[in-house]
Order: C-alpha cells, then structure tokens, then sequence
C-alpha cells in the first residue's frame, strides 16, 4: 500500500527512467512526503535527510512558517512579470539588502541564474566603471569550481564531467588553485574585472580554504578595484553557522549571489547583492527574467529572511556542527581518510579500498540515512538546519556500522 495519491517507489522509479533524461543518477529512493529532517516514501518508510537538497532545504521540509507565507500568496497573486510592480517584492529586496549589509537585490531564480547575472555585472562594471576596453574583461575563478551547468558556467569548470562536449566555451575566464592566495594575485591584471569564488567548494567535496584566504583575497582585489563576488549559493544562508561563510571570515565581498535556501525548499529563489556602485550599472532592458521579483517568490524569500534574523539556524548549526565533527573525527583511521566540515556541512573522505562514495550512500539509504556521494570516494553530510543532536548520532551510527560491513567484506580485488 502507497501513501497519499502517488505511485509506489518501484513504478515511480521506473517511470522516471523510462520517460525523464537520465542527467541524474539518484538513489533509488522515492520521497512521497516530508516533515523537519525527515522523508517518507510511498510504502511509509521513513529516512533521515542528510542532504537537504543542496542547503536548498535548509530549514527542514514543510516548515510551517514558510508554507503559511506561501499559502497566503497563492490566495493573493503569484505572478506579475516585472512589467509591474507587485506589493511583496519591495519588502523582500528592503529586508534581503539590510540581511547582507548592501543597498540593492537583483532578484532571479536559479543559483546559475544569479552567477550569470553576476558575470553581467561585472563586465558591464568593468566596461562602464572601472573602463577596461570593451571585450576584454577578465573574470578569476578557481580549480575545483561549481557555480551551475549553463554552457557559460561550465566552460570554466575543472571537472570533465561537466564540461566535456559542451563546447565552444565563452572566453574572459582564467582559473587558478583554489586557496593558493599568491597564485590568485599573479593572475590578476589590468582587464581584472572580478574574482568569482565559492568561500567553500561544496560540490568539490566541502573543500574548506586555508585561514586567512578569504581576506587575502578581499585585500587585494580591493587594492586592485575588481569585485569580489562570493557564490555564497549553498554555503550561505545558515549552513556554516553565519548568515553567510564569508561572516565567519570577517569579510563582505562586493557581490553576494544567493539562491537554494533563500526558497525555503519551496520554489527557485536566487539573488545578486551588492551596493548601488557595482549593481546600479544595469539599465531597464539589459537583463531580466519573467519570473526573477515574482510575488510569490518574493512572500517567501521575505519568510526566510525573517527566520534568519532571529539567529537560532546560524546558532543550531554551529552547535550541532561542532557535535558532528567530533562524531566523524572519530571514524578517522577506522575507514575514514579524512573530514572537512564547517557548521553543518562535511566532507568525508572513504577509504577508497573500502569502496567508493556511491557504495557508501546505498548502503547508508539501507539504513536509513540519505546523503550524497561526490568525486569518487568523498561523501558530502548536510542535513538541514532543524535536524536533532540524536538524529545526526543515528546518521553517524549508521556511517560507522557501513564502514564496519565494508571492512569486514572480502577484498573486491
């Protein structure tokens, strides 16, 4: 028997398979409802998310304050265009701007939707303030990088993955070793118009810079005049234990860009944000969006900022982010390689003559737990901002016992 009006897991697998493009390699788990930390399938198993969609979930699923805002916009109107004003949109750009310490909010959708709108920015910044020459504004990233799967986007990715086949790539981008702050500031040059960096790689692996990289990296581009602009997508917002990962660094980049969580794991929300000299260098007809400032986007991303100004996510994540790192330091040595976490975010490095990341995640969907395997061997942990201290001693209870049947299997080679 199913729960709800859906399809049972193995129909709802097979017809994902048979009918959807296989860009996606997911568990086979099939989520029918959710609450908190926590996700049903259609036969009433439950599991515990320690995924959270990418930080998009941050604030678990289905919580109440964040449905109420969106069930009272659906009521009201839920799309306009930018053609128009709408009454919600101005709070949410009003309370977004005072959250980050900026003047302005360029509102869109996706998080690739928002680093495309920043690469805008800043080119047209770079042309129109700081007068590089036309066509030849250059943008410093990092090896390693994931800031979305647009073509632009991926023609500077160091990963064969994403970008292979995808080409001809949009030129104006260099990269450099992440954290490698002198191999940074030899890049730089005159036609520098901004540095684009992740202030932690998540997709890489929760690959956390060296101390003080972060400000180097402010000091000399404010020296230089070029933006720093902080893809703050999945690590901002709460996860780290700071609004944002660049706070607990001391830094404020010039241009945030913000999206997964800013939707309450409800719709795409995205944002770039900046002051009036940097994002006041686009004019009407530039660049836009149907549904970028929707109201109903707008009644929520206002509900998420609410709920992070009161400081208890930041708060829970550093205290139950220090609880599971001594948990997973632990594991160090017994088919663990190595931890990196920040908050409530982890990389964990298997043994890979254990098996590889993806073995780990099934074997941990066995047991209840879902999370996310990456490059290889590397698992990422991030479950959203409500889970419970017992709920990550289960999670990491359960990482232990695979590791235990892994080393206990017969060699595969």
């Amino acid at each position: 028997m199913t729960l709800g009006t859906g399809v049972g897991s193995d129909e709802a697998i097979a017809l994902a398979e048979e009918f959807g493009a296989h860009n996606y390699h997911p568990l086979p788990v099939v989520a029918a409802t959710a609450e908190g930390a926590w996700v049903t399938d259609p036969e009433g198993n439950r599991y515990l998310d320690c995924l959270a969609a990418y930080s998009a979930v941050n604030f678990g699923h289905g919580h109440p304050v964040l449905l109420a805002a969106a069930r009272d916009q659906l009521d009201r109107v839920t799309l306009t265009s930018r053609a128009f004003h709408n009454d919600r949109l101005g709070p949410f750009l009003e309370a977004l701007a005072k959250l980050a310490r900026k003047e302005m909010v360029l509102p869109m959708n996706t998080g690739a939707e928002a680093v495309e709108s920043g690469i805008k920015i800043a080119r047209a910044w770079g042309y129109r303030v700081k007068g590089v020459p036309d066509g030849r504004a250059k943008i410093i990233v990092a090896d390693g990088n994931f800031h979305g799967r647009t073509t632009t986007i991926v023609g500077f990715s160091s990963d064969p993955q994403a970008r292979d086949g995808f080409g001809p790539f949009t030129p104006g981008f260099v990269s450099v070793p992440y954290g490698d702050a002198a191999a940074l500031e030899a890049a730089l040059d005159d036609d520098t118009v901004a540095v684009l960096l992740e202030p932690i790689q998540g997709e890489a692996g929760v690959i956390v810079p060296p101390p003080g990289y972060l400000a180097e990296v402010r000091r000399m581009t404010a020296e230089r005049n070029i933006l720093f602009i902080a893809d703050e997508i999945q690590s901002g917002l709460g996860r780290t234990g700071a609004t944002f990962q660049c706070d607990n660094d001391d830094v404020i980049p010039d241009l945030y860009l913000l999206g997964k969580a800013l939707g309450g794991g409800i719709l795409p929300v995205s944002a770039v944000v900046g002051n009036r000299d940097v994002l006041g260098v686009l004019h009407p007809g530039e660049h836009g969006s149907t549904f970028g400032g929707n109201p109903l986007a707008a009644a929520v991303g206002l509900a998420v900022v609410d709920l992070l100004e009161t400081g208890e996510y930041q708060a829970r994540a550093r205290d139950l982010g220090e609880h599971l790192r001594e948990r997973l330091l632990a594991l160090v040595g017994h088919g663990v390689v190595a931890v990196r976490s920040v908050g409530l975010w982890a990389g964990v490095d298997i043994d890979p003559t254990l098996g590889s990341g993806r073995e780990v995640c099934e074997r941990l969907m066995a047991r209840g737990v879902l999370a996310k395997d990456t490059h290889g061997s590397t698992i990422r942990l991030a479950p959203p901002l409500v889970v419970e201290r017992a709920d990550l001693d289960l999670a990491v209870d359960a990482l232990a016992a695979v590791l235990d049947e892994l080393r206990a299997s017969p060699a595969k080679h």
